[in-house]
This record gives structure tokens, sequence and C-alpha cells, in this order.
């Protein structure tokens, strides 16, 4: 049987979208001459509606436009998954099709409540061997623990989280030995690596339950803050079959594999690794994916960043431009410019020009193919679309070097990007002479330090949201996780903005990424912005201001985080885990940065609140609407810190 899955970038309940995409993967199967075919979980609706599951009427839409679905499935099985809601409450399930008939509901049995996910709220878990009726408009489907049969060959569910529970409880252990197939439709966000993580999932899989395993994963920036990369994952009693590449910036991508069902296959002895993921050019493919997502589904008409030349600012705008590239390669100029919405007929055919080939689509993995450099003529044609995507503005005062002037000026023009330079002095000026007329005292950095830092990033805001606002752009912020951690922001100055793109992602990270890119992706003037340390600027010049001594190292801080949070450790934990693991730094330093850390993580929650939506991209992030819920208000750890 020829067997395949479809990776969809779908939007919540964007109906007439939605069923386009799932046509259009239903045609190309049948095209391809696929027998059975496997769309994502929720594709219906979306995977991110949140609390609409919980409403009468989306499940009841949803199940309306199902039939719609009904009439394309003559000639071939077809998976689609939507909420269906009985009695109050909401199943997520995946409808099997065939022949303009529905021949029943599988649905979910576990259910995904950690980091990203929280299913309990929306969805009810389906008890293992029970099953019921739905009905609609007369006729009625069993809905439950199913198991069907297509041209011979038995198959059943697992619907994402089911197969990362323990094998001794995941529906797999009790269809073993009465399918040949487990169908496994997924919403299984992106995190750095867990590509890897997936294909053991799935091929031990196949191993354990001496079956053929079939996965089909979300496409794209669905909803805002979650990426999904796309994978299609075929595996039989241990053996890979099918691994498509992933990070598609196609609205469909089917990839089909024929399976001889009645032939054997002897057991694979053991599972043979993937090659190591390389986590820059990861998060590069993802960021790029979710930043164009979220401009198009936005319906924005471009970026507008405030580049200071430091690092955040400077892997934003690289961001854009590698989403340029990619997208370009992958799609065509053409088609990436058409689907961006940001530009008319007239402006693709003067930048378009002759047809670009498309990167090669059959190779494993993430897509390499469209990492190598463009030729001229394609490098330019990307120049001329980052002008009109990315518009950037160096806003200077008296405290700006002359090196992170230079650095913010030559990426950009090497970009393309549209430059802008200012001085906002008078502004800052004008603030602190009210202040200090009111106050009938001098503001001074002996008295005055935070306040007169924070003024600085304040009034950088207004004139780049103006900018913006003026050119129906979304305003890129650029704060990192380690920031976000301990509140090293101004709020309503840096972290202005309308997305956040690598709010998820630590400062080491990012300095390692820039360096990174500066080589592998041919990136010159980033080496300004490597040879610098990362500083704010907000204190006068001849202080020497640097993050790192306002804070600690950053590869410490980072690391206290991670203890903090993913691991879940108390500041004795904390501690007794630092001193363990390196004994020779200085304890009573790791305690004061320990203390530091907890007390500036306590009282900057409010900021954690209020940041503008970031993208999910490592395996954990400190957004408390994605991943990490804290209380505004608490008792900041005292007892705790005072036991160090």
């Amino acid at each position: 049987m020829r067997i395949a899955g479809a990776a969809l970038n779908q939007i919540p309940f964007d109906w007439t979208h939605n069923l386009r995409t799932i046509r259009e993967a239903i045609e190309q199967a049948k095209a391809a001459g696929v027998q059975l075919l496997c769309l994502p979980e929720l594709c219906l609706t979306g995977y991110n509606c949140e609390d609409l599951f919980l409403s009468d009427w989306l499940p009841e839409s949803a199940l309306a436009h199902l039939q719609q679905v009904r009439p394309w499935t003559e000639g071939i099985c077809v998976v689609v998954g939507l909420p269906v809601r009985l009695n109050h409450r909401t199943y997520n399930t995946a409808a099997v099709l065939r022949d303009g008939q529905i021949l029943g509901f599988a649905a979910k049995q576990f259910l995904a409540n950690d980091g990203v996910h929280y299913e309990p709220r929306f969805f009810q878990p389906w008890p293992a061997g029970e099953t019921t009726t739905v009905r609609w408009e007369g006729e009625e489907w069993t809905l439950g623990d199913l198991i069907f049969e297509h041209q011979g060959v038995k198959f059943g569910f697992e619907i994402c989280e089911d197969a990362w529970r323990p094998d001794d409880v995941r529906p797999a252990c009790r269809l073993m030995g009465r399918v040949d197939l487990i169908v496994n439709p997924s919403a299984s966000h992106f995190a750095m690596s867990k590509t890897d993580v997936r294909y053991q999932l799935v091929t031990k899989a196949s191993r354990t339950f001496n079956c053929t395993y079939l996965y089909a994963n979300l496409l794209g920036n669905e909803a805002g803050r979650t990426v999904y990369d796309g994978e299609i994952l075929v595996a039989r009693n241990g053996h890979l079959l099918l691994r498509n590449q992933l990070m598609s910036f196609k609205e469909v991508d089917m990839e089909c594999v024929d399976v001889d069902f009645d032939a054997e296959q002897v057991r694979a002895e053991e599972i043979q690794p993937l090659p190591t993921p390389d986590e820059y050019r990861e998060l590069n493919q993802a960021l790029s994916l979710a930043l164009f997502d979220y401009l198009r589904k936005a319906r924005s008409r471009g970026f507008v960043l405030s580049l200071s030349g430091g690092a955040d600012s400077c892997m934003c705008a690289v961001a854009v431009a590698e989403m340029v590239r990619l997208g370009a390669a992958e799609l065509g100029t053409a088609e990436f410019m058409r689907r961006s919405g940001c530009f008319t007929t007239e402006e693709i055919e003067q930048i378009a020009g002759p047809a670009v080939p498309v990167a090669d689509q059959d190779a494993p993995g993430p897509k390499d193919a469209s990492l190598s450099a463009p030729d001229h003529e394609q490098a330019t044609a990307n120049q001329r679309i980052t002008q009109r995507l990315l518009t950037c503005a160096y806003q200077g005062t008296v405290n700006s070097s002359d090196d992170t002037f230079n650095s913010a000026k030559e990426l950009a023009d090497s970009l393309g990007a549209v430059f802008y330079n200012w001085e906002i002095d008078q502004e800052v000026n004008g603030y602190v002479g009210k202040i200090e007329q009111a106050l009938h005292r001098e503001l001074t950095w002996k008295t005055d330090d935070l306040a007169l830092q924070n003024i600085q990033a304040r009034v950088r805001a207004p004139a780049i949201w103006l900018l913006a606002n003026v050119q129906n752009c979304l305003l890129i912020t650029t704060s990192n996780r380690s920031e976000a951690s301990v509140g090293y922001c101004t709020m309503d100055g840096d972290t202005a903005g309308s997305i956040s793109p690598i709010a998820g992602v630590d400062k080491d990270f990012v300095k390692k990424w820039l360096r990174w890119a500066e080589t592998e992706l041919n990136y010159p003037a980033l080496r300004h912005v490597n040879g610098l340390q990362p500083t704010a600027e907000l204190r006068p010049l001849e202080e020497k201001q640097t993050d790192e001594r306002d804070l600690m190292p950053y590869v410490l801080l980072n690391r206290i985080e991670r203890l903090a949070f993913y691991d879940r450790l108390s500041p004795q934990q904390v501690l007794a885990t630092l001193v363990q693991e390196d004994p020779a730094p200085d304890p009573e330093q790791l305690k004061t940065y320990v203390k530091r850390f907890y007390s500036l993580w306590s009282r900057n929650q409010w900021k954690r609140e209020r940041y503008a939506p970031s993208f999910h991209l490592d395996d954990y992030n400190v957004d408390p609407r994605s991943w990490l819920r804290f209380p505004i208000l608490s008792g900041g750890y005292t007892e705790e810190l005072n036991a160090l």
C-alpha cells in the first residue's frame, strides 16, 4: 500500500484556508497514487484554538465543515483531525474518511499537560476500550478506541501525546498483534534537537510493537508562539522508511512511501542514530519560518527594528534576511513575494524577473539545500525584498559608541535593509528637565542611576513605534531569555514591540549563533558585533558598562535559570549543584550570584507578563503564557535565600 503523511500550515478556525490546504493535500496524494493519507492533529480547526475548544459552536462547526471533505475522499482513505463535543465535553479526535463516507472517529487517550501544552483545560481524555456514537443531521458514526481496515490493512491510532507515554500504557501496547499499521496525527511543537527524540520515538515504536508506524506533524507558526516543523516519519520494525525535510515554507508538504504489508521485514537489531542535529541551523530555519508566518498571518507589511548594533538586535535583523533567503530559495522569488502579502503584482514582476530554480525537495532532514550561498542575481533580488520588508533605525545618545553605530549601519547596509539614524538626547534631556523642575533637584548618576538609564531606553520607543505604525509594520523587540529572567530591560522601552522573536533564546546562545552566522551563513558585517562585549550603553561611556558586569556571567545565569525552573530545584539545591559541578569558583561569589538571580527573578515577573509574544524555540522558555507560570507578587524566596 502506498501510504502518506501531509504536513499542513494551518490557521486557527480559518475554515477557508484550512479546507483549502486539506483539499490540496488530498489532491496531491491522489495524483501520487496514495491509498491512505494521514493529516495532522486538529488540522481542520487548527491546534491552537485555545478556549474556543470549550465552546459548543466551534466543534459543531468543525463537524459541519468535515462534510465538505467527504466528496474529496473518493478513491482514497484520509485521516482528518478535529474536535468533537459530546455532553459538554470536548474530545480530540481523528476522523477516518473513505469514498465520501465517514468511517468513524478515533479519540485521543492521553493529553499533553506540560511545557507549551495545556490540553486538559480543553479536552477530555478518552478511556481505553470504550466507544460511543456521534450524530449529525440524521447520520451517526462510532467514536472512541477503534481499529479500522483499508484494503486488507488493519490500522489503529496514537494521537501525538499517546505515543509519548510509557510502552506499557500507551495505545500501541493494546494494538500490538491486532493491527499492521499505527497512524499518528500530531501537533508536536518545535524545539532544538527535538527531531532526534521524535525519530527515536517512531522507529522504536515500530520495532517494539512489530508494526509500520506513520507519523505526520503540523507545519509552521500556526497561531503566534508555537512553531511546528512539519516532520513526516514512516518506520517499520525499527527501519526508517521515510523522513522528510523539515521547516518547509510550503503550506502543504505531502510525502509518501510504498509498504508491502504482506512481506516480512526483519526486526532491526538496533535503531540507527541520526547525525547530531545542528542547533544553529535548526534555530535559523525555525526562526525564519516563524517570522514569515507571523508576517503574513498578521496581514502586516514588514518589520521595523531599533537596531542598536548589539547582539540581540543584530540577530533579529539577520533573522529577517534569512527569512527572505530561505523562503525565496524554496518557493522561488515570485511565490515567496506573493505569499508574503506585502507586494503588488508589478513589484513582484520587477524584482522576481525570470523564474528561480527551487531547492531540491527530496533529501531527508532539515532543509540544507537552500543554505548554500545564492548567486549574485538571486542575492540582489533578496536584498531588494529585504529593503521592502525590514526598516532599521539607530537611535543614539551621548552614551552610544561609534562601535555600535558602525555595527548597526554596516549590517543593515549589507542586508539591503532601510537604515535611519537619529539622536534622542534632546528628548531625554526634556524629560529629565521636567522631573528635575518638579522635584526641585538635579538628577545624577550617583543618586538616580536606574532612572537615568531607563529614560533613554524608554524615549526610544515612541519614534520607532511611530515609524512602524506609519508603514503598517510589525515592530520587533529584541529581548532574549536571559534578560527576561532577571528583568534586565526597560518596560515600554527596549521591550516595546509587536513580536519578540528571540525571547525564548538565552544570551550565550545568541552570541554563539552570531559567530556561526558570520562564517557559515556568510554575513561578514557581523564581525563588528562579534567583537563587542554585550552592553546596554545607557551609562556614560567612561564607565565601560557591560551586561555581565551588571548581572553575572551569562553562562552561569543560564545554568541557574535552568536548574531553578527546568529542573525545578530550590535555591539551596541550585547552589549545591553549582558547587559540585565546578568547585573552582569562589563559593561565596556563587552564593551572591544565586541570591541575585532569585531576587531579580521574583521582582520582575510583572515584566515577563507584559512581554510581546515570543516564539518557543528551545526546550523551555520563561514566557508565562506558554511555558512558565509564576506569581507576580510573592515572598521572593526570602526565607530560602536567607538560609543560604
